[in-house]
């Protein structure tokens, strides 16, 4: 484990010692800022109409603008979501194909250490930035608790909003694991980024499908569908199946890698 651990600092000190991590720091800083903005916009105006002509009048849709909770940050999640699909291929891709590009995987593989200590450590290393990445979507809801104000006292039940920030790091772990394995597969950092944009971006719309499907492939599809596992997470509500889920997909995904590396080592 000690090898393994060794392998993360690497890989983490490569990453803050490019501009790369920083570039996707700012995207991800940036993207969620715009968010943020729209979102709060849209809830002082039906805040406003809701002030003018009662709650009562409103369309239940509206609803989850009662409060900041719901109507910012749980929809903040959401797009945050989408945003950690994108950014996350462009973090992982580097991982395995830098080393094939740059002619020391073979060094790596010739070294004693085992395949498996390889996989975890530069997963581990992945893991760091990825968390240290969403990390930075934290700065909203306090940016809320600070300046917000509601007429209950409580500005936003921190409950959900941690449970909700815990499925955002769940979908990154998960997002890292895939994007390790495909980096695995071939020497091109764009090629390997590209295809797990792709490989998670179709994983995502499989809940488009399922809500248009019919019974009983529905069912099959809400089940492996990431967004729609994530959907009770998000909201503030805990789903052992979702913790599960993802925690498997996450080990096959490093199984997969392990057995990509072992063939490798011997070809």
């Amino acid at each position: 484990m000690r090898t393994a651990l060794a392998i993360a600092r690497k890989e983490l000190s490569i990453y803050f010692t490019t501009p790369w991590a920083y570039a996707v720091f700012t995207a991800m800083a940036a993207l969620t800022a715009f968010y943020f903005m729209d979102l709060l916009q849209a809830f002082n105006d039906v805040q406003g109409v809701a002030r003018r002509v009662g709650w009562a009048q409103m369309s239940p849709d509206f609803n989850m603008y009662r409060n900041l909770t719901d109507g910012v940050v749980v929809e903040l999640w959401g797009s945050v979501l989408v945003i950690t699909l994108v950014v996350t291929p462009f973090l992982s891709m580097r991982l395995f194909a830098e080393e094939k590009r740059n002619r020391t995987f073979e060094l790596l593989m010739t070294a004693p250490v085992r395949p498996i200590e390889i996989v975890l450590g530069k997963y581990l290393g992945g893991l760091g930035v990825i968390s240290a990445t969403l990390a930075l979507t934290l700065v909203f809801p306090l940016l809320l608790s600070v300046l917000g104000h509601s007429e209950s006292g409580l500005v936003l039940e921190w409950s959900t909003v941690l449970l909700g920030y815990g499925a955002l790091l769940l979908w990154g772990a998960t997002c890292m694991a895939v994007g390790l394995f495909i980096s695995a597969l071939t020497e091109s950092q764009m090629l390997a980024a590209f295809l797990t944009f792709c490989a998670l971006l179709a994983w995502m719309l499989l809940g488009q499908v399922a809500r248009r499907a019919e019974e009983p492939l529905r069912s099959a599809l809400s089940y492996v569908a990431c967004d729609l596992q994530l959907q009770g997470m998000i909201k503030g509500v805990l789903d052992a199946q979702s913790l599960v889920f993802f925690a498997s997909v996450i080990g096959f995904s490093l199984f997969l890698t392990h057995r990509t590396v072992d063939a490798q080592r011997w070809a």
